[in-house]
């Protein structure tokens, strides 16, 4: 057994499908075939299943796969942590962001990490909580941002910021005229929000449970920049986060925010990395170069009739 293999059935496990296994590991099919074949006669078990148009993992291999994956993860690690011992700012992190997140973040931490690490590989993977977790379990994620709780004692949460939501109101909406609310303004209100599966759907469930607030059930959205426009359809309210709604994305005339009185509402984010991980100190200091954020990008937007639309897509956290 070798490296190699493992790396092909890997490959195979991800992609269930000999041909595209073999082209990401850049190997003919029947290389890569005939390699998973001795894998499967050095183990005395049937790692894959072959149909026609279709191939499955067994039990035995699943299982096999999930250990393969956090073997070639460690070694990856090993070589990543040799080259930082020559130049420690150099290399390649793989950072995995939830797409509530990313599209309103990156452009204002970006530049900093390019200008602070000027050689830094930063590959960006975007995806759903949940997926992001699993990710770092595997070793194919470095480090990932999300939102705070994390409930897992074999991972790092370094606190990054604190973002305020902002409630969004269509302009002839009776709350569009407030200054600031509390939230006990929302306690009759059915509010527009993402389908399951999404950790903004969560945090503004929590909301809705604190102010006595129910859920539009009828619809839910796939993305923020739906829920917008559904605000702007004057098909409900819903809550947004802070950085959804400040520049580079561009204004709307036709949506109000209203802030809510301190302490509002908020989300916890943190960049989360597994305590065993040779870049740990690394992931510190780019920890702390994101967590440098222009002094007034999380203070709530102040005026009512300025709501961004039109942001980058998103496809839900």
């Amino acid at each position: 057994m070798n490296l190699r293999d493992l790396k092909y059935f890997v490959a195979l496990a991800e992609h269930l499908h000999f041909g595209r296994a073999a082209a990401a590991c850049f190997v003919s099919q029947p290389t890569l075939s005939t390699q998973v074949r001795k894998l499967e006669e050095e183990l005395g078990v049937p790692l894959v299943e072959r149909a026609p148009r279709k191939v499955m993992l067994t039990p035995a291999g699943r299982d096999v796969a999930a250990r393969a994956r956090r073997i070639v993860a460690d070694i990856e690690q090993m070589r990543e942590a040799a080259r930082r011992s020559q130049d420690p700012e150099a290399g390649t992190v793989r950072l995995g962001i939830f797409p509530t997140l990313g599209p309103y973040l990156l452009p204002h931490v970006v530049p900093n990490i390019r200008a602070r690490f000027p050689q830094l590989e930063l590959l960006l993977v975007e995806e759903k909580s949940d997926v992001l977790l699993a990710r770092l379990h595997e070793g194919r994620l470095d480090a990932a941002l999300l939102a705070l709780p994390v409930h897992d004692d074999q991972l790092h949460a370094e606190f990054l910021f604190e973002e305020p939501f902002v409630l969004a109101v269509p302009e002839t909406h009776a709350l569009a005229q407030r200054s600031a609310l509390s939230l006990a303004d929302l306690a009759d209100q059915r509010l527009l929000l993402l389908a399951d599966g999404h950790c903004l759907r969560d945090q503004a469930l929590d909301v809705c449970h604190m102010a006595g607030a129910s859920e539009k059930g009828e619809f839910q959205a796939t993305s923020l920049e739906t829920l917008r426009q559904m605000v702007a359809a004057e098909v409900g309210v819903t809550l947004l986060p802070t950085l959804a709604v400040k520049p580079p994305v561009a204004r709307s005339e036709n949506i109000h925010l209203v802030p809510f009185r301190d302490p509002p509402p908020s989300r916890r984010i943190a960049m989360v990395w597994r305590r065993s991980s040779a870049m740990a100190g690394f992931l510190e200091q780019l920890a702390a170069v994101i967590r440098q954020l222009p002094p007034d990008l999380l203070a709530p937007a102040m005026d009512s009739a300025a709501l961004y639309t039109h942001a980058p897509g998103a496809a839900g956290a």
